[in-house]
């Protein structure tokens, strides 16, 4: 809440972005809420494997579920933080859309995104310390190439909207503010205008996930002697 407060003051009162949107402080509290989940999940996991170095000395376990356990506190936070977006939504008098019930799906697809880089960052910061601090940039670029502090209208440059909107984060955040908060939200559908483009983040994710899936479990066998 006080990160929110802080970049709606700045963004919205001081330089006026998202005057056009209806329910916009709604509209920045979810985009924030989500891509807090993504940074949370992504960052804890990464050290989960070498964090629990001496249990996985000790016993035989999936080694995929301590990279999984890691990611249910951020599932937690997530709810939790769901539930300060429905009071604001109440507060807002934000109209009850039926398209809310696809917002588990979208959640499911960033919480699978996550899980694929959750996965792959866990097994490469074991061999690959320096991963975590190159982890950290990505995670700040992303923050701000994704349209989360500003309407994806503000781009005019038509080129680059369809850019932004192949990231696959970029494209669930904007689906969940369309599904939950207002229409107006320009989605992956409509700057395509259809077209099979629309499909290209749900591509990334899978690609992602089984990416992270197979490098994870080919690394996992050298954890023990390498923690």
């Amino acid at each position: 809440l006080m990160l929110f407060l802080i970049l709606y003051v700045v963004f919205v009162k001081f330089l006026k972005i998202g005057g056009g949107i209806p329910h916009y402080p709604v509209y920045l509290l979810l985009g924030i809420v989500i891509w807090n989940f993504f940074n949370e999940m992504t960052v804890q996991s990464l050290g989960s494997i070498v964090g629990r170095g001496d249990l996985i000395r000790k016993i035989r376990i999936p080694r995929w579920i301590i990279v999984l356990s890691s990611s249910i506190s951020a599932l937690i936070n997530l709810f939790l933080n769901l539930l300060v977006v429905v009071l604001f939504l109440f507060i807002n008098n934000v109209d009850l859309l039926k398209t809310t019930l696809w917002l588990p799906l979208i959640l499911l697809e960033v919480y699978i995104l996550a899980l694929g880089l959750s996965l792959f960052l866990a097994a490469a910061f074991v061999k690959y310390r320096d991963i975590g601090y190159i982890w950290e940039v990505i995670l700040q670029a992303g923050f701000y190439l994704t349209p989360i502090l500003y309407p994806l209208s503000l781009i005019t440059n038509e080129t680059f909207q369809k850019l932004i909107m192949l990231n696959p984060m970029a494209q669930a955040i904007q689906d969940a503010r369309y599904a939950a908060v207002t229409h107006q939200t320009r989605t992956i559908y409509q700057v395509f205008a259809g077209g099979w483009f629309k499909f290209i983040p749900f591509i990334i994710v899978l690609m992602v996930f089984l990416g992270g899936l197979r490098y994870f479990r080919k690394q996992s066998k050298y954890f023990a002697e390498n923690i």
